[in-house]
């Protein structure tokens, strides 16, 4: 395992018991580095969501070796050091909490590391301005809007001082607001303080949010590589049953007519400057 890597998995094989349609996960390998924000992407059954459940030892190879910093995850002994560094968050927040007030809900996991009162008080304080939520600190839990409970449940793992939060559809349940929230305290998590983020989504949009993304099919990676070079295989992405950014499908056919347009668009602002470039360089 290189030193710069936050998760390595090797050979990774997974089924669960009774799985009639055989593995899940077949043979894979993947590395994640310290400090990347990271899109999974893949339809439904792909094993995505399976993958990332791996990397906190939420489930533990059947063939295959999953490390985090160097630790095994399948070492019974070390799994608590495993899951101090990683920790995850998964699409339902009221799920996650398990505190009536905020601020003791934050404090829940670190009060339960038996810290020192003043040091669990300093790490919620920290946590939760750091998905800017400290002012809802004694607000009732329950009464948050979904984006609020979401950063709550982020904040609740903030608190535990991880180097990698993985993300489980964080945002399946929730409105477009509540989305750009959640999404916004990711990006800067990972931009501010170095967190390794990776994230499993079925949005094609927050994916080009991410540094690479990864693209399972069939329990095996099918693609690797940055948002452009990912999101540039459209055909291929249809074949495998995922759309792309809007942005990117439209480019994608005004391309087959006007061949002068780029096809690695990613976002509407790429797309509306290279149609104008074209408009006033008379190309059409």
């Amino acid at each position: 395992m290189k030193e710069q890597d936050m998760v390595e998995m090797i050979d990774l094989t997974f089924s669960y018991p009774g799985e009639k349609d055989g593995a899940v996960l077949k043979e894979v390998n993947l590395e994640i580095e310290k400090g990347s924000f990271v899109a999974v992407l893949g339809h439904n059954g792909s094993g995505k969501s399976t993958l990332a459940k791996h990397m906190n030892a939420v489930l533990l190879p059947v063939g295959g070796k999953v490390y985090v910093e160097g630790i095994d995850t399948a070492d019974a002994d070390r799994l608590f050091e495993v899951r101090q560094r990683v920790g995850m968050a998964f699409q339902n927040p009221d799920n996650q909490i398990v505190a009536t007030i905020v601020e003791e809900d934050v404090a829940f996991a670190p009060e339960n590391l038996n810290l020192p009162r003043e040091e669990t008080a300093h790490r919620v304080e920290t946590a939760l301005k750091a998905v800017d939520m400290w002012e809802y600190r004694e607000h009732s839990a329950h009464q948050l809007s979904g984006g609020q409970k979401q950063r709550v449940a982020i904040a609740g793992i903030i608190a535990m001082m991880p180097h990698c939060i993985v993300l489980d559809e964080p945002t399946a349940m929730l409105d477009p607001l509540g989305r750009t929230e959640v999404l916004n305290t990711v990006k800067k998590l990972n931009e501010e303080q170095g967190i390794t983020i990776v994230m499993i989504t079925h949005y094609m949009k927050e994916a080009t949010m991410a540094q690479r993304i990864v693209v399972m099919d069939r329990g095996r990676i099918a693609m690797d590589g940055t948002p452009r070079e990912v999101f540039s295989r459209v055909e291929e992405l249809k074949d495998l049953g995922l759309e792309v950014p809007q942005a990117t499908a439209l480019v994608h056919e005004l391309h087959k007519l006007c061949p002068a347009l780029p096809d690695n668009v990613i976002d509407e602002q790429e797309a509306a400057d290279a149609i104008l470039h074209l408009f006033k360089e008379g190309a059409v």
